[in-house]
């Protein structure tokens, strides 16, 4: 597609039913690049969803879903806004609670079946009269009977799944489960029928008749469906995190108009009105307060343990919930745009992206069940024709299901993904967002954090603590200085504005503003020129600073901010901003995982190296601009190593991009975050630790999964083959097989819901 083209590209993401196994996932992948316009496609086994980004000029949602439904997936509507998104969301939960339903009643169905084959099949070897008992005329054709109704009634899917895949070509679980059990099948039929036919010793004096394996097949598909009830189960366990997310916003709001209080749901609420939320309440959406006092619970939102105070003009977050106090606030966003629809949004989109170690699991698995099925072959050839036992038809039929059942890939297509899914949950609750999967696989490696220092290590809320003033009077400054500031977004220009507002200065409307990034700003104000910044800024534009006063402030640990009035120095400002409390202790623990911590700032050098000294940091560089920020960025990465920048601001953007982990501040601008790899929605600097924390656990317990997938095929292939028979007797039945099958899996999902319990160290 052309540029003009990715203009007009879409993102959604497709619920799907009927997702059994990795290569399942593998072909509805294939199946959505294939259809014209879909530009990028990726299908999560573990979550279900499928991730489609297409240009809507050339197809649409319901072009997609046809062309799933196609390939014999059902997929459900995308929510496309936030009028149907709590909609959608109870749509996909009911959708599989249902399909869990229908496999439990399948299950249920296949036990009370297969439980009489077992016992008939079981019984008849007991040498006692019990087992005579058991062995009575006729019991085959019971056992085939039962066989029958459990195979092609609870199991039918299997083998509709498997002609599915043969039509197209292709193989996956269902093929190996329907190779297996039907071989048994067919093969206890024709003893059953033909005994003479099949018995190996007919051309001797011995009267034993064949075996029959009906139990086996029976068994087979009960297990197989038990373990797709408890892997359903668990994988509704590991997507808790979005349904307790979703969850956490309340259905209706109290709004006041006209004096007049009454309730809405929260679908209608509209930039501006009025809310009151009185204590014990959810928050409903994000909003400024106007009236009341209170304190409030963002624990779940932020990770923050401690209740936050809130009094007018304070931001309050939809979700969160109000503690003490009646509070009215005036309504700044909903829908898609509040915090909590776009942390729901920022999990999804991690969940649904794929890591790149799951991306050699994949290619694994894609070519997992050819080479499966060709073992298979071997087996069975092996035994058949090269086996000196009798009964050799037998061994080879047992040997050659044990191989098609034991190796499903199952678990190998679970041990990323769903590692992934949990671990973005536990994130999320801890105020964390990893905006991709690729981001909480890289974290791990990281060797260098660098930190901006406003708005980041420090509060990003300075002060106006000492004005210096020359000629004029300290309010005529900072008159002078407000008012060229009226049109900036820097901190340090709203810490000029605030203390100009709380001195009451009236402030005239500049004219011909001008933002020099990483400078300060310049502006006609009362026509007069006005300049406002840095060193910097009054050196290039050829004025001389009082260096003295500078660096007095500086040794304070304030920053100095130098005015410029009609072409005269005017005077200095010394601003002060607060460190955070959670500086101290993030930096602390980042030395303690051995990683190197770095302040960059466009700060004054003195100013930072302050800052600096009360937190230990000891490499600082101080007064960059922003494009000097990418530049160092790039030259720490080429030195080795990971670099992972963390800041808030909008000349921290290119930084942050550069970086090979972005970390932004929630509380900062919306540029920061879209630019960043990781968000910390409360701004808390012990989720810089937290991230590479639980990035590292993450990889790890990905790992441990891929080895329990791998070791379970290289050491259950060979068992189920007979490799080990001559040698030491074993060998494995296929009913074991099948159980050994299910508990792969299960051991994987049990292993990733492990991350839950996730907690930091302190």
């Amino acid at each position: 597609m052309s540029k003009a083209d990715d203009l007009d590209l879409t993102r959604v993401e497709f619920p799907l039913l009927g997702l059994h196994c990795a290569s399942c996932a593998g072909r509805v992948e294939k199946a959505l690049k294939a259809v014209p316009g879909v530009a990028k496609a990726s299908v999560n086994y573990a979550t279900a969803r499928a991730a489609v980004v297409f240009n809507h000029r050339w197809t649409n949602p319901d072009t997609l879903r046809e062309a799933l439904r196609k390939e014999g997936y059902e997929a459900l509507p995308p929510a496309l806004d936030s009028a149907n998104f709590n909609e959608q969301e109870a749509l996909e939960d009911q959708a599989r609670r249902a399909d869990e339903g229908r496999l439990r009643k399948r299950l249920r169905f296949a036990v009370l079946f297969t439980l009489p084959v077992l016992v008939l099949a079981m019984g008849s070897h007991f040498s006692s009269s019990l087992g005579h008992a058991f062995d009575f005329p006729g019991r085959k054709w019971l056992e085939m009977v039962f066989t029958t109704i459990v195979l092609f009634g609870a199991g039918r899917e299997f083998f509709t799944g498997a002609w599915a895949s043969l039509k197209r070509l292709t193989a996956d679980m269902n093929t190996l489960v329907s190779l297996g059990t039907l071989s048994s099948y067919i093969y206890s039929v024709g003893v059953t029928c033909f005994p003479h036919w099949m018995d190996p010793y007919k051309d001797s004096t011995h009267d034993q008749m064949p075996a029959v394996y009906f139990e086996a097949a029976a068994t087979i598909v009960t297990l197989i469906l038990a373990g797709r009830v408890l892997e359903a189960r668990a994988r509704r366990r590991a997507s808790g995190a979005i349904r307790a997310l979703a969850g956490l916003q309340p259905r209706m709001a109290r709004v006041e108009n006209d004096g007049v209080e009454y309730d809405i749901p929260i679908e209608q609420l509209l930039v501006g009105d009025r809310v009151w939320v009185r204590p014990g309440e959810k928050i409903a959406v994000d909003g400024e307060v106007e009236e009341g006092m209170s304190t409030v619970d963002e624990s779940m939102l932020t990770g923050e343990s401690v209740p936050a105070s809130k009094k007018p003009e304070d931001t309050v977050i939809g979700g969160t919930v109000n503690l003490t106090g009646a509070l009215r606030f005036r309504v700044t966003k909903v829908g898609q745009d509040t915090a909590l629809r776009k942390i729901m949004r920022t999990v999804q989109e991690a969940q649904a992206g794929k890591a790149p170690i799951q991306r050699q699991a994949d290619k694994i698995s894609a070519w997992f069940v050819p080479a499966v099925l060709f073992i298979a072959f071997i087996t069975f050839d092996a035994w058949y024709f090269f086996s000196s036992d009798p009964n050799r038809l037998a061994m080879a039929l047992t040997t050659t299901v044990s191989v098609l059942i034991i190796a499903c890939p199952c678990a190998l297509g679970l041990a990323t993904p769903t590692a992934i899914m949990v671990a973005t949950g536990r994130a999320a609750g801890l105020g964390i967002l990893f905006r991709s999967a690729g981001s909480i696989e890289t974290a791990r490696k990281i060797t260098n954090v660098v930190f901006d220092k406003t708005g980041t290590i420090t509060e990003g809320q300075p002060r106006v603590t000492t004005i210096s003033a020359y000629d004029m009077s300290d309010n005529e400054v900072l008159r002078y200085a407000a008012s060229a500031e009226f049109g900036s977004e820097h901190r340090l220009g709203a810490a000029i504005l605030r203390e100009a507002e709380d001195r009451k200065l009236i402030l005239s409307r500049p004219q011909d503003f001008h933002s020099v990034s990483g400078y300060g700003v310049i502006a006609v104000v009362d026509e007069k020129k006005v300049l406002v910044g840095n060193a910097r800024l009054m050196r290039e534009s050829g004025y001389q600073v009082d260096e003295v006063a500078a660096h007095e402030s500086a040794e304070r640990g304030l920053t100095p901010v130098f005015v410029v009035v009609d072409g005269k120095f005017a005077g200095i400002f010394g601003l002060a901003d607060t460190i955070k409390p959670s500086a101290q202790s993030s930096i602390d623990r980042l030395k303690k995982l051995g990683l190197q911590v770095t302040m960059l700032t466009g700060d004054n050098y003195t100013a930072a190296r302050a800052v600096a000294n009360t937190l230990g940091i000891v490499t600082v560089v101080a007064e960059v601009l922003p494009d000097a920020k990418c530049a160092m960025i790039k030259g720490w990465k080429k030195g080795g190593g990971l670099v992972a920048m963390v800041g808030d601001g909008v000349n921290d953007a290119p930084a942050l991009a550069e970086a090979d982990v972005g970390i932004a501040m929630g509380h900062g601008t919306d540029i920061a975050m879209d630019a960043a790899d990781v968000v910390l929605v409360g701004g808390d600097l012990n989720g810089v630790c937290n991230a590479i924390e639980l990035s590292r656990v993450t990889v790890r317990n990905i790992r441990q999964n891929l080895f329990f997938a791998f070791i379970y095929n290289a050491l259950g292939i060979p068992l189920a083959a007979g490799v080990f028979y001559p040698f030491t007797g074993w060998l494995l039945n296929p009913m074991f097989a099948s159980a050994a099958m299910a508990l792969s899996s299960l051991s994987v999902l049990m292993n990733a819901l492990r991350l839950r319990s996730f907690a930091p160290r302190r």
